[in-house]
């Protein structure tokens, strides 16, 4: 029996489960291209940002966390444009963007949860109705059913169950470990902007700032 066949013969509560496994899919692979595209190498950046922030090249400095790309040099990018400002509202528009960032991080994953914790009771239900069925069918027979009638329809029943579950792991799993790839990142956000920050902070010196388009 093939993959297909089985999911017809589960009733209709494997549309809802196998419709569950497909956003769930895409989820993760959406994610997890995501974050391996924001990983960012904190010692590289931070000497790279220093040495325009030390040459007072603002100007410079945003248009290297532009090409970048990286959630954490947005962050910084979004910061020093606000220079001018001063430094409390730089510090408020490093907090605002990383929100921001983090929500982008972020989505998706409620929907995830959701469905880890959704999928296997979707099976269990199957199960139950299931079981009603045979129960049901002992029922119209008068009790003169014998095993081989009730055992096709239990093991249908149960594949909901099997699916349900199957999916419900795998979401899980996901879920835990872009959870803990997301909050690694942003730990690393933090360390950057306190570190650029730190930067601004201690420079007495008043930067030239190029009011364009970056």
């Amino acid at each position: 029996m093939n993959l297909f066949s089985m999911l017809t013969k589960g009733g209709w509560l494997m549309i809802p489960i196998f419709l569950s496994s497909i956003i769930a899919v895409a989820i993760i692979i959406d994610r997890y291209f995501l974050i391996r595209k924001s990983k960012l190498n904190i010692p590289s950046f931070m000497v790279k940002i220093r040495a325009f922030l030390k040459r007072k090249d603002l100007a410079g400095a945003i248009q290297f966390c532009l090409q970048d790309k990286s959630n954490a040099a947005n962050i910084i990018r979004k910061g020093l444009k606000k220079y001018h400002h001063g430094h409390e509202r730089v510090k408020e528009a490093i907090e605002s963007a990383g929100k921001l960032e983090i929500s982008k991080l972020e989505k998706g994953l409620s929907t995830l949860a959701t469905i880890a914790g959704v999928a296997p009771l979707l099976g269990f239900l199957g199960t139950v109705t299931g079981m009603i069925s045979a129960f049901m069918k002992i029922e119209d027979m008068q009790g003169s059913a014998n095993p081989s009638d009730l055992a096709g329809g239990i093991w249908e029943a149960l594949i909901t169950t099997a699916f349900g579950l199957g999916v419900g792991i795998i979401a899980l799993t996901a879920y835990n470990y872009l959870l803990a790839a997301i909050t690694k990142l942003v730990s690393e956000m933090e360390v950057v902007s306190n570190d650029v920050l730190d930067v601004l902070e201690e420079s007495s010196a008043k930067f030239e700032f190029l009011d364009d388009e970056n």
